[in-house]
């Protein structure tokens, strides 16, 4: 577990970061960037949670929990040496929990026959952001992966590909199944 008797350390001053293996790293390096970037999805989903409905919101605080096993898995990079300590990854039945949510979601959802525009229910657009956010911790985690000397797990990136869909899905589930949608009208203001 964490303790946390300090908020500052200043050990960060020069522009630096530790990972969870000690090792230090930049505030600008690929890896920091992409678990900054998990951490502001799971913000965007705390904003959502204020708008949402109770299965809903389950569903969000199961996320969020998930979004910090995440951050840890991405803040300890696979090195030469094995840690001492067992280190926290996403794992396969937090990937497959997200699909039946998304089926669960989904099943009242009538067909779309267009784009959706980000909007409708507060709820609905603060789901629209947290879906853009975590396609950018997605996109961030491919190009980590494909870093030489980096590894990302085939689970951490499924995690981040499938909860933009959940995102996605739910936003329609909370712009009341659909029918609030805002779609798009291709070339309407021409």
């Amino acid at each position: 577990m964490v303790t946390l008797n300090r908020i500052y350390t200043r050990t960060g001053d020069k522009g630096s970061t530790a990972l969870a293996s000690g090792e230090r790293r930049s505030k600008a390096d690929l890896r920091v960037e992409t678990y900054g970037t998990v951490d502001e999805t799971n913000a965007c989903i705390g904003l959502v949670r204020l708008h949402a409905e109770p299965a809903l919101d389950a569903m969000l605080g199961a996320i969020q929990n998930d979004l910090f096993d995440l951050g840890a898995d991405l803040a300890t990079p696979e090195g030469p040496e094995p840690p001492k300590y067992e280190p926290l990854r996403i794992v396969a039945a937090q990937v497959q929990r997200i699909e039946r949510d998304i089926d669960a979601l989904n099943a009242d959802l009538a067909p779309l026959k267009s784009f959706v525009l980000p909007g409708g229910s507060a709820a609905s657009a603060a789901l629209h952001l947290a879906r853009t956010i975590c396609r950018r911790a997605e996109r961030l985690a491919v190009a980590l992966a494909a870093t030489e000397g980096e590894v990302v797990s085939a689970e951490a990136l499924q995690y981040l590909n499938r909860l933009s869909d959940f995102l996605f899905v739910a936003s329609r589930t909370a712009n009341g199944n659909g029918a609030d949608d805002v779609l798009w009208v291709p070339g309407k203001n021409r």
